[in-house]
């Protein structure tokens, strides 16, 4: 009786929460083949437009070429134009809540009245480019660490927080992991924050249906989580870990799966199959609708969105030796937890090395009292065991 009654409160606390927002915007299926013009996206379309194949099956294939050689898709050109910028932090609300847009105001009044103190930003063009220029320029907050034993590895974390997150959140994570020694690139997203084109109050085109262009940012995504590992190498870091929640933990598993530098993963919320979260997930509803009123079905979303599917890099991301924590909540309607019960059952088919936690709230109720510390108690303990574990190892292979 008692569980029952706390499902339901947490089910009801879960749903008041993912409907709070007002600004979430319906828009109609585009199949966006232009943002994928060098990946075959300009012969689909012309396929398409001779009646060779419909937009469905063009899509499909491009998806199924993607899954087939994926390094083909991800793989990218180093940037050459690095560079940290001192500025004002700002917080980029994603919400038109009275108390949100106070708050950012707030700090807005901070930085002109040289209240607030400016901030190291890693700021690199993106290997990966977009039609929108604020977009390509990579952002990422750089939270170094006092390196005191120089007999130790220099280590670093990429920390990517959830889609539609503002520009604060999870900095307080990089605080915790600076304590422990290992440094952060607090990584905004494609078309997030600062990289938002002035037309969204969200950060809409991460995730859309624009099929293409959704594609294209987790592609973009995965070239500048990789990018910024080029820069720590090139500021003398060898061990290196990402964090990823939600859709971040989305983009960091494909990155991981990339690339085997990647040796320290925390996936907070994870799933498989990018199309199921996007049919089934409360956070997507208004894309769903899109699909929907376009006639699509959800094994048809699944397979148009196969290419940014966890499950289909499971063999390259258990190819090489890594440390990971999978995070995820029973009461979750954005990632609903059979998804995420997939994911452990892939994992130990793969025979992954994982630490798996189980959160009892939902997927924004993570971020309310009490949940939010027991989940950054878990990926803070998860974080500085397992670089204190990789220390040791490279301190081994240097004897």
């Amino acid at each position: 009786m008692v569980s029952k009654l706390y499902a339901k409160w947490m089910y009801a606390w879960e749903y008041a929460l993912t409907t709070r927002d007002s600004n979430r915007v319906e828009r109609p299926l585009e199949w966006g083949f232009d943002h994928l013009a060098d990946f075959g996206g300009t012969e689909a379309a012309a396929r398409v437009e001779r009646g060779e194949t419909t937009p469905l099956a063009a899509m499909a294939a491009l998806n199924q070429r993607i899954v087939s050689d994926p390094h083909a898709f991800f793989d990218y050109a180093t940037p050459t134009d690095f560079r940290i910028e001192q500025r004002h932090p700002e917080l980029y609300p994603t919400n038109v809540r009275p108390e949100t847009l106070s708050q950012d105001r707030e700090w807005k009044r901070q930085a002109e009245a040289g209240e607030l103190r400016k901030e190291p930003f890693l700021r690199f063009t993106s290997a990966v480019r977009t039609p929108y220029p604020e977009n390509d320029q990579v952002n990422a907050r750089w939270y170094t660490a006092e390196h005191k034993d120089k007999s130790k590895p220099k280590q670093a974390m990429i920390i990517m927080p959830q889609w539609n997150a503002d520009a604060f959140s999870h900095n307080a994570l990089c605080d915790i992991f600076n304590k422990f020694g290992v440094s952060c690139l607090r990584l905004s997203k494609p078309y997030h924050d600062v990289r938002r084109p002035a037309e969204l109050e969200r950060s809409d085109y991460a995730v859309s249906s624009n099929v293409g262009r959704t594609l294209a940012a987790c592609r973009q995504a995965v070239a500048d989580v990789r990018s910024c590992i080029d820069w720590l190498e090139s500021q003398g870091y060898e061990q290196f870990g990402v964090l990823g929640t939600s859709l971040g933990s989305c983009y960091a598993f494909l990155a991981a799966a990339m690339d085997p530098r990647i040796r320290v993963c925390a996936f907070n919320h994870a799933s498989t199959e990018f199309g199921d979260v996007v049919w089934t997930g409360q956070s997507t509803r208004h894309v769903k609708a899109a699909f929907e009123h376009a006639g699509l079905t959800q094994d048809e979303v699944r397979t148009i969105f196969a290419g940014l599917s966890p499950a289909k890099f499971m063999e390259a991301f258990a190819a090489n030796p890594r440390r990971v924590l999978v995070i995820h909540a029973t009461y979750d309607l954005t990632f609903i937890q059979e998804y995420s019960l997939d994911v452990l059952k892939n994992f130990d088919s793969h025979k992954i090395d994982y630490v798996s936690k189980v959160l009892p709230c939902g997927h924004y109720t993570t971020g309310e009292f009490p949940y939010k510390y027991l989940d950054g108690w878990w990926m803070g303990s998860f974080v500085y065991q397992s670089f204190k574990r990789l220390a040791e190892e490279g301190a081994l292979v240097r004897s």
